[in-house]
């Protein structure tokens, strides 16, 4: 069973009934009647020196738009990034073991060996090259400053 009214319009009324009993809604002017009285502010409007047009109003200020500021001839211009530090013996070395390692798995008859000898030199020069490389990844920053608060990107 539901407990809805079997004449929901009649229930809608008499809801709206007794609000308007209770004086619910009194304040609210009717808009569908057309009014004899004029439009009157209620606050004063401000004075005005130059008219301002409706385009303009929602910006909140009176000058003109100039449309040059929005091309696409002045836009930001990054800095040029710092130049790539020179790597160091022991990078490079660890670099050609990784090079090494994957031709190996590659193409392992550069060199005439069978592929069953050269996948575990290359898995191992591979892993060997990025141990290398890890084990090299500094922990700190270089020079920290007087007000490092130990934050790193």
């Amino acid at each position: 069973m539901s407990d809805r009214p079997d004449d929901v319009d009649a229930a809608f009324a008499e809801i709206v009934a007794d609000l308007e009993r209770e004086g619910v809604g009194q304040a609210i002017p009717d808009l569908d009647e057309p009014s004899d009285e004029p439009d009157t502010p209620t606050a004063p409007t401000p004075a005005v020196t130059h008219p301002v047009e409706p385009a303009q109003a929602w910006r909140g200020h009176e000058a003109d738009w100039d449309w040059s500021w929005g091309t696409d001839e002045e836009h930001y211009v990054p800095p040029e990034p710092p130049p790539l530090p020179k790597l160091r013996p022991l990078t490079i070395v660890a670099l050609v073991l990784i090079l090494i390692g994957v031709v190996l798995l590659i193409i392992p008859t550069l060199i005439g060996l069978n592929a069953q000898v050269a996948t575990p030199i290359a898995l191992l020069s591979i892993t060997g090259g990025g141990l290398m490389l890890l084990m090299r990844a500094r922990r700190t920053p270089k020079n920290p400053g007087p007000h490092d608060n130990g934050a790193q990107i």
